[in-house]
């Protein structure tokens, strides 16, 4: 071993749920786990406009966990800043960050236009942060791994991705390091999906990062939200209103999609026009069909379901849709209300007393989601301040991440006891519940890096 002493930097996903992105420094190699967007707060979202404080152009390669934005969503940067490596995942991840990165320039490239035609921007012009062609460029460097093999990246250096439910295609990432193991959870998936397999679980982590976004938290099972949904639509409808869905376009859409169909199907909801508005979404459930290994959804459930759904992917269409008045149930992204096709909707629906607004994944600090849920009585749409009087409804039971005994249990088969702990990807009172549960339960110290903190690991 050339070096000794290896370090990481944590940029972050570190004292905050967002931006997953941790170099690892051997020395003589710079490998960089996911390559995420920093969503929610302002100071947040603002480092996605700044320079990382390494040097881009030197990063090997880059591995990634799973293909959600916070995990995706800066490669187009890192690209456009000199990044010239490889970019490994498994090839659904690869697949699905395909998806994400067109759908997202192309949200950022019709925002930036809309700001400048209507001047709600601080910006002249307003300029998106990548645009389709930093993706053109960028989606070349995507290299497809399988799970579950023994990758050799470099001299002394190998990686192993490992199922870890959650969406499709997502792990988390073993990496050997002239002997030492490194395991990053990603984000770990629920032991009792409807639509995804249990996750597998490290046997061996010296040095350990383990996700807390649901730390101190625990969801009921996917199945007990089925009632609360149920009456949820069916106490919209009556009361001549609409059911929308602000959801993460892959795998939660579908998930929502499925759960509906069986309401419809067990005729335990009216019919109802049910619309997915996400040309991502649409996307990732061609997906599916390509990916039997990777989830529980049979090719005929898959059709079926889909046949009950009007799958809208031209903007023109959701602008038509958003101004009907008829009681329907609508998915479109984005999760968080960060941005995507549920704003056009909520434009025009938001005042209306008699609609309903479902929560079903996390919500982050500083999203208009989590300021809705908090009860925050107006909601900034493109540049417009639109008085918000739906009904809010959340249901956690329904979220794609581990709670906290899951995670707990995601750990109960590491043999050895790890060198060093460290608590990422959650704030700041998830942490400290998942860091007090890993003591109690285990016995072992774990830390919890801020953001641009450096680590030395002996």
């Amino acid at each position: 071993m050339k070096n000794k002493k290896i370090n990481i930097h944590f940029l972050g996903a570190a004292g905050t749920v967002t931006g997953s992105k941790y170099l690892v420094d051997t020395g003589d190699r710079k490998i960089l786990i996911d390559c995420g967007l920093f969503q929610g707060l302002k100071e947040l979202r603002l480092k996605n406009w700044e320079y990382p404080p390494v040097n881009v152009g030197d990063i090997d390669a880059v591995l990634l966990t799973h293909g959600h934005m916070d995990h995706t969503g800066y490669l187009p940067r890192l690209v456009k800043q000199g990044f010239n490596g490889p970019i490994y995942g498994t090839n659904p991840t690869l697949d699905i960050a395909k998806i994400i990165l067109n759908d997202s320039a192309k949200i950022q490239e019709q925002e930036a236009e809309r700001a400048n035609k209507e001047g709600y921007s601080k910006h002249s012009p307003a300029e998106p942060l990548y645009d389709l062609k930093d993706v053109e460029k960028t989606i070349p460097h995507f290299k497809g791994i399988p799970q579950s093999q023994w990758i050799l990246l470099f001299d002394g250096i190998r990686a192993r991705f490992q199922y870890n439910g959650h969406i499709l295609g997502a792990t988390y990432i073993e990496l050997d390091v002239h002997g030492k193991r490194f395991v990053f959870s990603g984000d770990i998936g629920r032991t009792n999906d409807l639509l995804l397999y249990p996750p597998l679980k490290p046997k061996k982590a010296d040095v350990l990062f383990i996700e807390s976004t649901y730390g101190g938290r625990f969801h009921p099972d996917e199945i007990e939200a089925l009632p609360h949904i149920e009456k949820l639509v069916n106490d919209t409808i009556n009361r001549d209103g609409s059911l929308f869905v602000p959801s993460f376009s892959v795998e939660r859409a579908q998930l929502m999609m499925l759960i509906f169909w069986k309401l419809l199907k067990e005729k335990k909801i009216p019919r109802v026009q049910m619309i997915m508005d996400s040309p991502m979404g649409a996307n990732v459930l061609e997906l599916f069909h390509r990916t039997r290994d990777w989830h529980r959804l049979e090719d005929n459930e898959c059709d079926e379901m889909c046949s009950h759904f009007t799958v809208v992917s031209s903007y023109r269409e959701t602008m038509e849709i958003r101004t009907d008045n008829k009681p329907k149930i609508v998915i479109a992204g984005s999760g968080m209300l960060t941005g995507g096709r549920m704003l056009n909707y909520l434009e025009t629906q938001a005042q209306n007393p008699n609609n309903t607004l479902l929560f079903v994944g996390y919500q982050a600090e500083g999203t208009r989601g989590r300021k809705l849920l908090e009860g925050e009585k107006e909601l900034k749409v493109y540049g417009k301040w639109v008085p918000f009087k739906m009904q809010v409804a959340e249901i956690e039971g329904l979220s794609a991440h581990a709670d906290h005994a899951e995670l707990m249990d995601w750990m109960d088969s590491i043999k050895n006891k790890p060198e060093r702990i460290f608590i990422i990807h959650g704030e700041k009172e998830s942490a400290e519940a998942l860091q007090k549960g890993i003591k109690e339960t285990y016995g072992w110290d774990a830390e919890i890096p801020q953001l641009y903190t450096i680590e030395e690991i002996e």
